[in-house]
């Protein structure tokens, strides 16, 4: 799953994902919000299932940030197990603090350049296999 609300960044991992010949069916929320209902199968939208196996998530998202998200999934007894790589442009050490007390697996900064993404989704499928 994918929860991210830039169209550009949604591109460059579904071209991430092709180019790592990954063909597993990719979830993408647009916000935080939607991702739950999507997990939860809430507010009429239908629930995933089986549960994604990874959730890569940026933290700068409308209407709930993503470190808002992490809260409220691991607040939920059904939800709070999923792992979760937070994506994001910010290198702030304070929102890498943050991600982590909510116990993500990973923090990796958009990289800038197709080439680099692509590799960092590989970097990250790689420790998931």
């Amino acid at each position: 799953m994918l929860i991210e609300d830039d169209r550009v960044d949604i591109m460059t991992v579904q071209r991430a994902l092709k180019k790592n010949n990954i063909s597993n069916p990719l979830h993408i929320a647009r916000t935080g919000l939607e991702a739950l209902d999507m997990l939860r199968g809430t507010n009429g939208t239908q629930k995933i299932s089986p549960l994604p196996a990874l959730v890569l998530l940026d933290l700068n998202l409308p209407k709930m940030s993503g470190i808002e998200f992490l809260r409220e999934l691991r607040n939920d007894s059904e939800l709070k197990s999923l792992h979760i790589i937070v994506l994001t442009s910010s290198n702030e050490p304070k929102d890498r603090a943050a991600a982590f007390e909510y116990e993500v697996d990973d923090y990796i900064v958009k990289p800038h350049s197709f080439d680099e993404f692509t590799r960092a989704v590989a970097t990250i499928l790689a420790l998931w296999e």
